[in-house]
């Protein structure tokens, strides 16, 4: 008998209904896709405020998933109701448990944008299932359930937690990458989102094809990228010191940028209107640049919000800012996803 299996007989009542706002992250670079010491990846992210998740279920008479009406006109919506019938089918098969569902998705960040949106929307799904029931399944076991986490463990640990994250890569076997270190992210220190909606980032095939031709990764590289995050992001970040964890992060981007360059174009960005602005905003103002996994979407973290309005106004001022591209200033999010309950409560047998 499985985990879930084991959990569901100890059931007795559901909630009335379950909503969950499952929170975006940026990929902010791997430390060793090779696996020079012989685990691959590792990956360093932080949770953002904006570009939720948000999932509502609730009973009906059959499965149905139904997106909300203010997400009409978002690129990718056949996808996520492809996506969230298919988890909720994976999730009834291994619990046993076919009461019929209702799952309505409220929300959701553009797809194939360095948001880290399949993982949120699996992890939306399978705790409001398994809260619905009941159910006190981990994050982790879930992801691996649902067939998230195989590079990146940050959208996994930042469901819990939020913040800034640092994981060691998925195991051998397969299982969702350790948590090696978390970190309060400053309030203060702002967001810079900059998304070209024009294009997706790559994915599925064409990512698995991109990831297999590039050339082997040098081993003092991925030295110089934990050497970097272990003592200047990280510590700069826990002690609220900016410029250290500014230079960090860009230093980070640069050479994992150059590494994947062959895969977008050339260039470490995967749009050049993104990258144009980006490249402009480093040489006027200290900030942690770069592109959020395989991107469009480019990121520049400021020392505050007064810094990034007087920036953007300046991007506007010089012409440097694509009226095609969207910017968003926002702020990390360090509590992780949020759970309502409607009643009755949860009992126990």
């Amino acid at each position: 008998m499985s985990f879930l299996r084991s959990a569901a007989a100890s059931t007795r009542h559901h909630a009335r209904s379950v909503t969950v706002d499952a929170p975006a992250r940026l990929h902010l670079g791997f430390l060793d896709p090779n696996g020079s010491l012989g685990r691959r990846f590792a990956s360093l992210g932080l949770v953002i405020e904006g570009f939720e998740a948000r999932l509502a279920v609730s009973a009906a008479a059959r499965n149905a998933v139904e997106i909300g009406a203010g997400l009409g006109t978002v690129p990718g919506q056949d996808e996520n109701r492809e996506r969230i019938a298919r988890y909720l089918d994976l999730l009834q098969r291994e619990t046993g448990l076919e009461t019929p569902l209702s799952l309505r998705l409220n929300a959701a960040p553009p797809p194939h944008s360095g948001f880290g949106s399949g993982t949120q929307l699996a992890l939306a799904v399978g705790r409001a299932f398994c809260t619905w029931h009941g159910l006190e399944v981990p994050t982790r076991r879930l992801a691996a359930i649902l067939g998230r986490g195989k590079r990146s463990g940050v959208g996994i640990a930042g469901f819990d937690r939020g913040g800034l994250l640092l994981d060691g890569g998925p195991g051998a076997d397969g299982s969702a990458a350790p948590l090696l270190a978390h970190a309060t992210f400053p309030a203060e220190w702002t967001v810079m989102l900059v998304l070209d909606e024009r294009m997706d980032g790559l994915c599925g095939a064409a990512e698995r094809v991109a990831m297999d031709a590039l050339a082997p990764f040098p081993r003092a590289l991925a030295a110089d990228l934990s050497h970097q995050v272990l003592m200047r992001v990280l510590p700069a970040v826990i002690e609220r010191d900016f410029e250290p964890f500014a230079a960090g992060v860009s230093h980070v981007q640069r050479l994992i940028g150059d590494y994947f360059a062959p895969a977008q174009g050339g260039s470490m960005y995967t749009s050049a209107a993104v990258g144009h602005m980006l490249e402009w905003l480093r040489g006027i103002e200290a900030a942690a640049i770069g592109q959020s996994s395989w991107g469009p979407t480019g990121f520049a973290i400021l020392r505050s919000r007064a810094v990034a309005e007087r920036v953007l106004a300046a991007a506007r001022a010089a012409g440097v800012l694509d009226p095609a591209l969207r910017v968003v200033l926002t702020t990390a999010n360090n509590r992780g996803a949020r759970v309502g309950l409607g009643a009755p409560a949860l009992q126990r047998a």
